[in-house]
C-alpha cells in the first residue's frame, strides 16, 4: 500500500514467505527495490517446507512434494535456482496407478511406453497427449500466465482448450474403454481437486500428464524446503531480507513501504487488510469459496512399500483407487461427505531421493480428499486403502505423522479448513481469482497487491502468482 511518507522505510514489503511470496520478492529485488518478507512461522517456505516429523533422519515434505509445475514454470525457469544449489532429481517413472492388488497402469516419461502399456487404449492415450507433451514449453507458459497477451503459444492454447474444456468424467468414458487407462486418466484429472463432473477437469489431466512426458515428475533432493532455502538464497544476495516468527495481523503495522504484496488468501486478507479495501471488493473476497480438504499422513517405513505390483517401485508419485472410486470420493467430497474407500494421492519421494531416510529406509507421504474443516479420522481409510495395493505396509511402519484439515490449517494458515489449493477451482473461481481482471493481483488500493494460490493460475509449486503480482508492481512504479 502507498506510503504516505515521502521517503518510506522500504521498497515493498511481503506478507508471506510461501513460494508466491518468496518469487514475488526476488521478482522485485533483482529491480533493485529494497524488499522485506515477512513469515508467521519459523521457518520460511510455506507448504514448501520439510521436517522430521516421524523419526531422526526421515525427512518428510509437510506439503508440497512433486515439482513438475516448477519446472515447467516460466517464472521457475527463469530464475534458474540451480545456481543457488537446487536441484530436482527424478523417480524411475513419475507415475503409477494401482486399481487393485492385481491391476496397475504406469505413466512413463516415454508416451510410446505408456500408451504400449495401456494395450488397446494406448492409440488413444497418445493421440490426446502426445502432442501437448511434445509442445510443453509453450503450454504451460500459456497456461501458467493466461492473461499474457498475446499468449505465449496460441496454437498450443487453442488445442488445449478444445479438449481441456470438458469434464473428465465424461471423457474417461468416452476416450478410453478399459479401467487402466480410466483410472489412469481420472487419478491425473483429479489433481483439479472438483468433482470431475465439472468443466476444466480434463484440462487438469492434459497438463498434469503432458508434463510427466514432457519434463517428468521430480522431487527436491533433500526436501522440498530446498526450493524455498535456494529462493532465499536468491532474495538475500540481492539484499533482501526475511524475517520469520512474525505474523502480520494488520496492515498499519508494517513498516512503510512503496509496494506491499499478500501472500494470504480472501480469509487473511479481509482480516488484516479489509478496513483498506473498497466495499465492493472486499464483498467479492467474503464471497470466496474455499474448497473440499485434504487428510494427510507421514510414514517413516523400514524398507520399501510392499507394492503388490513390482512395477510401481520404482513410480515417485502412486494414486491408488478405481476410476469410478476417484470420482466418488471428489464429488462426496465436495458434498461434505466421506467415503469409506478414498483414492488415495501417495509420494515415495526416497525411489528419487535416499537421502531423505537412512540407509534402507524410506518414506512416504499420502492423502485423501475429505469435507472442508472435517474432524474425521481418516487414516484406518488411508492405510486400508495402502493395505489393498501393498499387503504388509503396515508391517513396515516405523513412525507416521498425521495432519487432519485443522492440523493442516494450523501449519499453514492458507490451508482453510485443509483446502490445499487457496480456493475451490471451479469454472467461476478460475476465471475470477480473485477477481475477473487482466490484472487480478492488482488490488483497488495503490500499492496493494495479492499472490497467493487463491489469485490466478492457482495452486502449486510454480510462482507464476508472486511473479506477476511483482512485474504489475513494478510496471506501475514506472
Amino acid at each position: 500500500m502507498a506510503s504516505a511518507k515521502p521517503n518510506p522505510d522500504l521498497d515493498a514489503v511481503v506478507a508471506g514467505a510461501g513460494p508466491n511470496g518468496l518469487v514475488a520478492a526476488v521478482r522485485l529485488a533483482e529491480a533493485g527495490l529494497r524488499v522485506l518478507v515477512l513469515e508467521a512461522a519459523d521457518h520460511p517456505g510455506g507448504g514448501l517446507r520439510s521436517a522430521e516429523v516421524t523419526l531422526p533422519g526421515f525427512v518428510h515434505d509437510l506439503g508440497a512434494t512433486v515439482h513438475a509445475l516448477g519446472l515447467a514454470s516460466p517464472a521457475m525457469r527463469a530464475l534458474d535456482l540451480q545456481a543457488e544449489g537446487l536441484e530436482l532429481v527424478h523417480p524411475p517413472t513419475p507415475l503409477g496407478h494401482a486399481i487393485d492388488a492385481g491391476r496397475s497402469a504406469l505413466l512413463h516419461r516415454s508416451i510410446d511406453a505408456t500408451a504400449e502399456g495401456l494395450g488397446r487404449d494406448g492409440r488413444a492415450w497418445r493421440g490426446m497427449l502426445a502432442r501437448l507433451s511434445a509442445n510443453w514449453p509453450g503450454l504451460a507458459a500459456s497456461v501458467l500466465d493466461p492473461t499474457r497477451l498475446p499468449p505465449h503459444d496460441l496454437g498450443a492454447l487453442l488445442g488445449f482448450g478444445v479438449r481441456g474444456l470438458w469434464p473428465a468424467s465424461l471423457v474417461g468414458r468416452a476416450v478410453f474403454r478399459d479401467e487402466p487407462a480410466r483410472a489412469l486418466f481420472a487419478g491425473l484429472a483429479a489433481h483439479a481437486a472438483v468433482p470431475l463432473g465439472q468443466p476444466l477437469t480434463t484440462g487438469i489431466g492434459l497438463m498434469l500428464g503432458g508434463l510427466a512426458h514432457g519434463v517428468g515428475w521430480p522431487v527436491a533432493r533433500g526436501g522440498s524446503q530446498s526450493v524455498a532455502d535456494a529462493l532465499v538464497a536468491r532474495l538475500r544476495s540481492l539484499g533482501g531480507e526475511v524475517r520469520t516468527g512474525h505474523r502480520v495481523t494488520a496492515l498499519a503495522e508494517l513498516p512503510s513501504a512503496r509496494v506491499v504484496v499478500l501472500d494470504l488468501t480472501p480469509r487473511q486478507v479481509l482480516a488484516i487488510a479489509g478496513d483498506a479495501l473498497p466495499a465492493r471488493y472486499a464483498r467479492r473476497l467474503e464471497r470466496w469459496r474455499y474448497g473440499a480438504g485434504v487428510f494427510a499422513a507421514h510414514w517413516a517405513l523400514d524398507g520399501p512399500v510392499p507394492w503388490a505390483d513390482p512395477a510401481l517401485a520404482g513410480a515417485g508419485t502412486v494414486h491408488i483407487g478405481t476410476a469410478e472410486q476417484v470420482a466418488r470420493t471428489e464429488r462426496e467430497a465436495a458434498r461434505g461427505r466421506h467415503v469409506d474407500d478414498p483414492w488415495v494421492l501417495a509420494v515415495q519421494a526416497t525411489v528419487a531421493d535416499p537421502t531423505r531416510a537412512p540407509a534402507g529406509k524410506h518414506t512416504l507421504w499420502a492423502y485423501c480428499r475429505v469435507p472442508n474443516g472435517s474432524t474425521v479420522d481418516a487414516l484406518p481409510a488411508l492405510e486400508a486403502q495402502l493395505e489393498r495395493v501393498a499387503p504388509g505396509f503396515r508391517e513396515r511402519v516405523l513412525g507416521r505423522h498425521v495432519m487432519g484439515p485443522a492440523a493442516l490449517e494450523g501449519w499453514n494458515a492458507n490451508l482453510v479448513g485443509g483446502d490445499i489449493g487457496g480456493g475451490a477451482t471451479d469454472l467461476r473461481q478460475l476465471a475470477a481469482r480473485p477477481s475477473l481482471s487482466l490484472t487480478p493481483w492488482a488490488t483497488p488500493v495503490p500499492g496493494l497487491y495479492l499472490c497467493s494460490s487463491s489469485t490466478l493460475p492457482g495452486g502449486g509449486v510454480h510462482g507464476m502468482g508472486g511473479w506477476n503480482a511483482a512485474g504489475v508492481a513494478l510496471a506501475r512504479l514506472t
